[in-house]
């Protein structure tokens, strides 16, 4: 039987930190599955999903932990696998707007008020074309529930980027394909 693990990590970014991790996870025989890794600030920062052998999860465990010797904190947490609930449909969204403290937690709380879930979520500052203006940018994937319209969290978030001066744009993660 195999067990998923979601591992986490952050450590001062240098060459090699993701050989390392992936070194430890093929010696234990794992499968790298997934995982979505940054540099910020200097720190390299990320979340694996690997597949391992149920005999196998103490010796990766404690593998992984060797690499906190190196600067490399890392986390090990056994997963259940669950999927997405019945019905939901996946959004994406583009945000961008003139930076301000408080933009995330006011995408977020709309989101949450409608009971969507942010199964993806990226941001960034960039310079503005011609005027080298400080500009955030968001890209999400939501999962929304099925008693949610696509024009209900639409709406939501234009009345939202229309209140903190943004422009949003949803579409269905199917028009991606």
């Amino acid at each position: 039987m195999a067990t998923s693990l979601v591992l986490t990590f952050i450590g001062r970014d240098r060459p090699g930190l993701v050989n390392a991790l992936a070194g430890k996870v093929a010696a234990a025989g794992g499968n790298w599955l997934g995982s979505r890794l940054a540099h910020l600030a200097g720190e390299f920062a990320g979340i694996v999903l690997v597949s391992v052998s149920d005999t196998k999860v103490f010796d990766l465990t404690a593998a992984l932990r060797e690499l906190e010797e190196s600067g490399l904190r890392v986390t090990v947490k056994a997963s259940s696998a669950g999927g997405r609930k019945p019905g939901e449909t996946i959004i994406d969204l583009d945000l961008v707007g003139h930076d301000r403290p408080g933009i995330v937690r006011d995408v977020t709380e709309t989101l949450l008020g409608l009971g969507v879930s942010v199964e993806e979520f990226a941001s960034d500052i960039e310079s503005a074309p011609f005027t080298g203006e400080e500009m955030f940018r968001v890209t999400a994937r939501l999962a929304v529930p099925k008693d949610v319209t696509s024009e209900e969290l639409r709406s939501a978030l234009e009345r939202l980027a229309a209140e903190i001066m943004v422009d949003v744009t949803v579409k269905d993660a199917r028009e991606h394909v």
